[in-house]
């Protein structure tokens, strides 16, 4: 833990001498989805030290892919999104983060999400607890919501291409249509808001395991829960669900109709 707090350090200061920068330089990948040269230059940063600190670790990047451990076979791999967020973050929208997670086999460990544009960060680590704050020295501890009935839920998604993508539109807007309130917050920050007990329910229906390992452990040690769309528990199955628990499975049956 102490070791990802220093990476987000690193993290922060790369992205924010960014933030808003004139010159910044923003290409288009393969996928069409935008990386600038912050994405690039903290990933390469937090690699370099994880090199150095932890050579039998492995790491996967969203900008560089797999590096296998330097030093002999590991179940541990360090997982990386140097900035979720990235549309946002080129706009000059303050809500992007970096997202760092540590995986023993296939279950995250640790997880670490810094919002440096936020003065925000949020941690956890299996079995300690979620916290969060500006840093460990100003940190609380956080609960998900009590919020049971759907009626009185707060209830975030991504975007409705997505959705509509994956053919369940329809029954991603009747949710919105049953609940007290919906936003689309996007990316990591609809996570942290059910951490925090802000909101009761994120979904998204398309993911990467860089989009969402960090995101697993900061939920479910919050006491929430966090599946996939087929209610696998994980961040594995390339979507999400992530709820204050109470709401699971209502959620997941009304999404899978």
């Amino acid at each position: 833990m102490a070791l990802a707090h220093v990476l987000a350090d690193t993290a922060d200061a790369i992205a924010m001498s960014r933030f808003r920068a004139q010159d910044l330089r923003v290409t288009a990948k393969p996928d069409l989805t935008p990386v600038s040269d912050a994405d690039t230059a903290v990933e390469k940063a937090l690699r370099a030290t994880l090199a150095r600190t932890r050579p039998r670790d492995g790491v996967l990047g969203e900008e560089y892919g797999v590096s296998p451990a330097a030093a002999g076979p590991s179940q541990r791999q360090w997982v990386i999104d140097p900035i979720d967020g990235t549309k946002n973050f080129v706009r000059g929208v303050p809500i992007w983060g970096t997202l760092i997670a540590l995986m023993d086999g296939s279950e995250p460990v640790v997880g670490l999400v810094s919002a440096p544009a936020l003065s925000r960060r949020w941690w956890a680590a299996k079995s300690l607890g979620a916290y969060a704050g500006r840093h460990t020295t100003a940190a609380t501890a956080i609960r998900v919501s009590g919020v049971s009935r759907l009626a009185d839920a707060s209830f975030c998604y991504s975007s409705l291409n997505g959705w509509e993508q994956a053919g369940r539109l329809d029954a991603m807007l009747e949710i919105t249509r049953r609940t007290w309130r919906s936003r689309a917050y996007g990316d990591f920050y609809g996570y942290m808001l059910v951490a925090e007990g802000a909101v009761d329910v994120m979904v998204e229906p398309e993911l990467s395991l860089w989009d969402v390992a960090a995101l697993v452990p900061i939920v479910t040690e919050a006491g929430g829960t966090f599946t996939d769309l087929e209610g696998r528990p994980g961040p594995g199955g390339g979507s999400a669900i992530a709820t204050n628990g109470k709401l699971q499975a209502e959620i997941l049956e009304r999404l899978n109709a």
